[in-house]
């Protein structure tokens, strides 16, 4: 089921499939801003990722004595959520623990994505409830893919994402599907140039200490799109290679992928959440367009 929001610059469409947004398209200059989900790069637009980020070492963790098996991301991304609140400029979905999701995460949790749209910027936020009778653990992120290049008149190399402000960034190498924390370093982040070489160890993930604005646009400022992460721990900055992709994913993360020396059990993964029962962990993003 789709489901939209619009106003006089923008319109807005998400699925109910994923709760993911699936269309960000600007009236004015008839551009569409995310990613098509063509399967022959990549067949997503923004899924949402939950309960997990990334991936788990051999797609498995342990908790409270028990072994469960959980794919890259989480199931969120590929479940039917529930459309609970619409107005003309927001919408929210909700997801509820089921004996499906207990068979694999063995907590009860409700977790709800809200889009809120104003003027030329799409709010992002979520929010997890734990609804058992003892501390949840998880990691929630967002996967957004952008267009690259907006126009016919463009190469994916006119591209860049700039960091705001500009500063040392600790980056966390993957080696495979897997972080290196022992290998991380400072990277002095102004502008980042796109291209295809820059992913040929995949994302680029890097940590946010304090308040941050990515923009990602041409040299020229022509047009592009500014994220706003007000408390994001991670960002990653992905494109498939070595294929061609037309697209460039800008990604925050509350949470990482298993590191290279993790034990499996959840309580030890680094960049999880505790969240005590009955208590609310809210998170969020913007999405600006231009």
């Amino acid at each position: 089921m789709e489901v939209y929001l619009e106003n006089e610059q923008v319109k807005a469409t998400f699925s109910n499939h994923g709760a993911e947004l699936q269309s960000l398209f600007n009236k004015d200059t008839q551009i569409e801003y995310l990613w098509q989900a063509d399967a022959k790069f990549w067949g997503r637009h923004a899924p949402v990722l939950f309960p997990f980020v990334g991936r788990l070492k051999d797609d498995q963790y342990r908790y409270g004595g028990e072994n469960y098996e959980m794919h890259q991301h989480g199931f969120a991304r590929d479940s039917d959520f529930e459309v609970i609140e619409k107005d003309s400029d927001h919408l929210i979905f909700e997801l509820n623990s089921s004996a499906t999701t207990k068979a694999i995460y063995p907590f009860d949790f409700k977790l709800r994505i809200g889009y809120f749209l104003q003027a030329s910027a799409l709010k992002v936020s979520y929010q997890v409830e734990n609804l058992s009778d003892e501390k949840m653990l998880f990691s929630i992120g967002g996967h957004p893919a952008f267009n690259v290049p907006l126009q016919k008149d463009e190469s994916f190399d006119d591209y860049l994402v700039e960091f705001q402000p500009v500063g040392n960034y600790l980056k966390i190498p993957l080696v495979g599907n897997y972080t290196d924390i022992s290998a991380a370093q400072d990277d002095r982040m102004a502008g980042l140039r796109l291209t295809r070489t820059a992913f040929k160890k995949d994302a680029l993930i890097y940590q946010l200490a304090h308040p941050v604005l990515l923009e990602l646009t041409t040299t020229a400022h022509r047009h592009g799109v500014r994220l706003d992460l007000p408390a994001t721990e991670y960002v990653g900055i992905w494109s498939p290679y070595p294929a061609e992709a037309p697209f460039v994913c800008i990604e925050p993360w509350w949470g990482l992928a298993d590191d290279l020396s993790s034990t499996g059990e959840l309580q030890q993964k680094r960049g999880i959440h505790e969240l005590a029962q009955q208590q609310l962990f809210n998170a969020s993003y913007t999405i600006s367009i231009f």
